[in-house]
């Protein structure tokens, strides 16, 4: 299903370099998420019509949420701390004009893989000539080593990479060294563009003697240890990374969302606004780094969501993002299918051994799911018996669909509370919408881009929320992939040239 429903067939636009999507301006849907619960299927399980009961999420109590946030929000742009979110100053004052020219870097750290890329820009007339990225694998034992051995490999792996350059298709000017955009997605006290202090690891990281640190620091040395003549000269998040490489297509980009595996946000803000940069220049804009997955006020939350949460890496915290992003979909699913039949007649008198499997249900498994038109959910069946080895009659599995459909509705629609708070923040110091200008959110991420039920949610709450005259000057607009262009971009934009 087309992420908006209207009467013209949507406009996509696949440029050669820029990987978008893009979306004609939201309105209101004129029918409900195609999924294969059926009008017959109405729950008799007290389990799953209590479960329902406890996440819906009416028009009323998304506003309540959506304010929530916003309060949050205003705590902490206050003051450090002030709220559930961190509102992060990122020191990103200047965003991609379209004129950045040269050769500039960018290095994502995210996760068990990084990713190299090099982007030659041309200039308004030409901008991205040439691009070339590769992805490679971290060692397990050097996310459990020491911070040299880590940036280290790191540094290498960049020292094979620009030793591998096409001479033709990229070039440094004379007497200039190569500048990087360092994505580092873990959580970072920011102090400048260029420099920032780990917290703390996550993502099954545990390197020692990092906590406190520089990272910047880190991976500057390293570099001029390997040899290799380049600086970090921004250090950015994927959200901001996604914000930036999109601005770089479209001025009228204003946020960037994540919704993935996990979720962020980004967005860009007023400085006079910012009471916490005290004694900083009030003028122009900077993009705040909401870290909006800490939200925890006015949650739906369920026993079942406060079971998983107790028995997760990090219990008490990011519990909104445990509502919404893809991480946790499918774990919920699970819980509440094995309480149905560790208490009902769901799927026969024995529960399954594999149901009781933490995180053997993925979001991805509840999409194919959801996708099953047909008249007896034969594709469901087939996804129950490869994951839980269980045969599941008609009614069970319109039950399984039930419980699919009510997880993803509430996370779908709470992620559009959440964007609906950052836009009306946006709203209240610019006044675009009101006055008929276009605003963007860049969206990605897996679950936003594979998942089309999750994706017609957000887009419901958003339009409830906002009405549809200011709803209709929105686009949500998918931006694949675009985070390591925007590191490089800032990278440019930050040049000590």
């Amino acid at each position: 299903m087309s992420l908006v429903t209207f009467a013209a067939s949507p406009l996509v636009i696949t440029p050669t370099v820029r990987s978008f999507t893009f979306s004609p301006p939201i309105r209101r849907s004129n029918n409900t998420v195609m999924s294969a619960v059926r009008s017959e299927a109405t729950s008799t399980c007290p389990v799953l019509t209590k479960f329902k009961k406890d996440c819906a999420t009416p028009t009323p109590f998304l506003r309540d949420v959506a304010n929530a946030i916003a309060d949050d929000m205003q705590a902490g742009l206050a003051v450090h701390g002030g709220g559930d979110l961190e509102m992060i100053l990122t020191y990103v004052d200047a965003l991609p004009s379209g004129k950045e020219e040269g050769l500039f870097y960018a290095l994502d750290l995210g996760g068990t893989n990084f990713r190299v890329r090099s982007v030659q820009l041309g200039g308004e007339e030409e901008r991205v000539v040439a691009t070339k990225s590769e992805q490679l694998s971290i060692p397990q034992k050097l996310m459990i080593g020491t911070s040299e051995e880590l940036f280290g490999f790191i540094a290498s792996k960049l020292a094979d990479f620009v030793a591998k350059e096409e001479p033709g298709r990229f070039r440094l000017d004379q007497g200039r060294k190569r500048e990087i955009g360092f994505t580092f997605s873990f959580p970072v006290n920011q102090t400048s563009i260029d420099s920032g202090t780990l917290i703390k690891w996550t993502k099954g990281f545990n390197v020692s003697g990092m906590e406190g640190k520089n990272v910047v620091a880190c991976l500057n040395e390293a570099m001029e240890a390997h040899g290799l003549d380049m600086r970090v000269s921004a250090l950015v998040n994927d959200g901001v990374g996604t914000l930036a490489g999109a601005r770089y297509w479209d001025k009228d980009v204003m946020a960037g969302v994540i919704l993935g595996t996990g979720t962020n946000a980004c967005y860009v803000e007023q400085k006079h606004a910012i009471p916490k940069l005290q004694n900083q220049s009030s003028s122009g804009t900077t993009i705040i780094n909401t870290e909006w997955g800490g939200f925890s006020k006015c949650l739906p939350r369920t026993i079942f969501d406060q079971e998983m949460d107790k028995d997760s890496l990090n219990p008490g915290e990011h519990l909104y993002e445990k509502m919404i992003s893809g991480m946790y979909l499918g774990e919920i699913v699970r819980r509440v299918l094995l309480h149905m039949c560790q208490t009902s007649d769901l799927f026969g008198q024995a529960v399954p051994a594999k149901l009781e499997t933490p995180l053997a249900l993925k979001s991805q498994d509840l999409c194919k799911m959801q996708e099953d038109n047909t008249d007896d959910l034969s594709s469901v069946g087939s996804i129950l018996y490869n994951i839980f080895e269980v045969k599941a009659d008609l009614k069970d599995r319109r039950r399984v669909m039930e419980v699919c459909d009510t997880v993803v509705k509430r996370g779908g629609r709470l992620a559009g509370a959440g964007i609906v708070a950052i836009l009306e923040r946006i709203e209240r110091e610019t006044k675009r919408l009101a006055s008929g200008q276009r605003t963007v959110v860049a969206m990605d991420g897996a679950l936003y881009e594979k998942y089309p039920q999750y994706r017609q949610y957000m887009q419901d709450a958003l339009v409830e929320l906002l009405g549809d005259e200011l709803a209709s000057h929105v686009q949500i607009k998918h931006t694949k992939d675009v985070s390591g262009l925007g590191a490089a971009l800032l990278a440019a934009t930050n040049s000590i040239y």
